[in-house]
């Protein structure tokens, strides 16, 4: 059979071009021999499915143990524990009807405990008719709230810690894309009572599924070669890794698009680097279910609170042990990247900034303004005084309303300045973009025809802002290799007047021309 990229669902090893999940979420088969109960956390679209089925099947090959795989999506929403626990239940007998060598074994549903204990005695009744150890391996753990959460989680500590003296499962992985401590962090804005015995404490070891080494990305694409003669060359994984940095999904959509829908599966034409990039802005612009999923979580000031740094440049305070720190870097939205930091990938951060500038864009072309590209050129080159004077005369009238209109306040001037970029190019061009938190700007470069325009955005926060920025622009301009380059300044000060923020300051350093324009 023809195997192809995998983007929707679990990968199949016997459809999908695929690694063992495993390798990127060693020590799982000794933790299940010393019978622990343990956490696995990753970002959505992952491969944490896949893990799941893959060692479920090895266990039960193995013939040392059952192991049952069961997603708790059924209890999604359920915060009354009366509705949930039942749904588990009712959730578990039917993967046991599934499974070929459980369903022998009678596990009853009904039951007359209440919900709080019911799923321990249903557990407890299943696993001592059982003539090997009991393996679980709960996916979706994500969609267990509040009371179903708590009750779910305090009826396994009672049968892990009375496992001596009762019959019960194994081992047990809870597996989401949240570590525990945010779940606990949940609790606790809610106000539930723990008390002494945490249900937290069941969880031996937490671990995470990290994304493919661009080796791993060789390897993978190596499988399609095998089989279609068709190569990936080394440039272009190389370009694949930089715009995914491993990212399961993205490492499989991108040579999906190329191979199916660019190359309309002709396995004789050679994969570019040019295909690498029109497959990841196609993703970009398409914003399948993956990423629409990831957009939403912007919408939440925990979130917020971390990306907004990210665009503008200013430092966000936070501690490692911050739950929304965390919270951000398991979504899978932000990274850590030399003590800072940054999207996780540059398809996300691209992607970020889209969908932040987007409202911005749409009012822009209610007005039909600014202008498109081509009012815009001289003879093939971009009147760039006449643009971003008009940009000042643009923001000197919108800012104060812009600014307060939309969700990110802070990043308004950035995502205001994207927004009057995009739609001055439209189709004929493209901007690249660098963001970092804590380093006081966004790099940003204009792609028209063969001609580049680096662009660098900063808040001034001191007359030092211009001095440090033509700094940096200069070092921009030197990796981009061009000779004339922009700072744009932002002065969020009530005072001065506009007359004195809105300036037009054109230096020579050494060969470079730099203006600084003042908004």
């Amino acid at each position: 059979m023809q195997k192809f990229f995998n983007t929707a669902g679990p990968c199949r090893p016997d459809k999908h071009y695929m690694l063992p999940a495993q390798e990127r979420c060693q020590g799982l088969l000794e933790l299940i021999e010393q019978e622990q109960y343990f956490i696995i956390h990753a970002a959505r679209q992952s491969g944490k499915t896949t893990l799941l089925f893959d060692l479920a099947k090895q266990l039960n090959e193995s013939g040392d143990y059952y192991a049952l795989y069961c997603s708790l999506e059924v209890a999604d929403k359920m915060v009354d524990p009366e509705k949930g626990i039942p749904a588990i239940i009712e959730r578990l007998g039917q993967q046991i009807r599934f499974h070929p060598a459980l369903r022998k074994f009678p596990f009853a549903e009904e039951t007359k405990a209440s919900f709080a204990t019911a799923l321990l005695e249903a557990l407890f009744y299943f696993c001592e008719k059982l003539d090997k150890p009991l393996v679980i391996l709960f996916d979706e753990i994500d969609c267990l709230s509040n009371g179903t959460l708590i009750s779910f989680l305090r009826q396994f500590r009672d049968g892990y810690v009375n496992r001596g003296q009762i019959p019960f499962v194994n081992s047990v992985a809870l597996v989401g894309m949240r570590n525990i401590r945010d779940y606990k962090a949940r609790v606790r804005d809610d106000r539930e009572t723990l008390g002494s015995g945490s249900p937290f404490n069941i969880a031996s070891d937490i671990f995470t599924l990290r994304n493919f080494y661009q080796e791993e990305v060789s390897q993978l694409y190596a499988q399609h070669t095998e089989q279609t003669g068709q190569e990936f060359p080394t440039e272009v994984v190389e370009a694949i890794y930089h715009y995914t940095q491993g990212q399961p999904w993205l490492v499989n959509a991108i040579p999906k698009q190329i191979v199916k829908n660019i190359l309309k599966s002709d396995y004789s034409q050679p994969i570019t680097v040019a295909h690498v990039e029109e497959a990841a802005e196609t993703i970009i612009n398409r914003r399948d279910v993956h990423i629409d999923s990831l957009l939403e979580r912007l919408k939440e000031e925990r979130v917020q609170r971390f990306v907004e740094p990210v665009i503008t440049g200013g430092i966000a305070h936070y501690a490692l042990l911050d739950d929304d720190y965390q919270y951000v870097l398991d979504m899978g939205l932000l990274r850590e990247s030399e003590k800072r930091l940054i999207p996780a990938n540059p398809i996300y951060g691209e992607v970020m900034i889209r969908a932040l500038a987007y409202q911005y864009h749409k009012e822009m072309e209610k007005r039909h303004y600014p202008p498109t590209a081509p009012a815009y050129l001289v003879e093939g080159r971009f009147d760039m005084k006449r643009l971003l004077s008009e940009f000042q005369q643009f923001w000197r009238e919108n800012s104060e309303i812009w600014q307060e209109k939309y969700q990110y306040k802070e990043s308004a001037p950035h995502l205001v300045m994207n927004a009057f970029m995009m739609r001055v190019i439209n189709a004929g061009g493209s901007i690249s973009r660098e963001l970092a938190e804590g380093r006081d700007r966004l790099d940003l470069c204009v792609h028209y025809g063969e001609f580049r325009y680096p662009i660098e955005l900063k808040i001034r926060y001191g007359d030092k802002t211009y001095k440090e920025g033509k700094t940096q622009i200069a070092g921009y301009m030197d990796k981009m290799g061009c000779t004339e380059g922009w700072l744009v300044v932002f002065d969020r000060r009530k005072k001065p007047t506009w007359n004195k923020k809105i300036f037009w300051r054109t230096d020579k350093v050494g060969e470079k021309t730099i203006h600084t324009v003042g908004c």
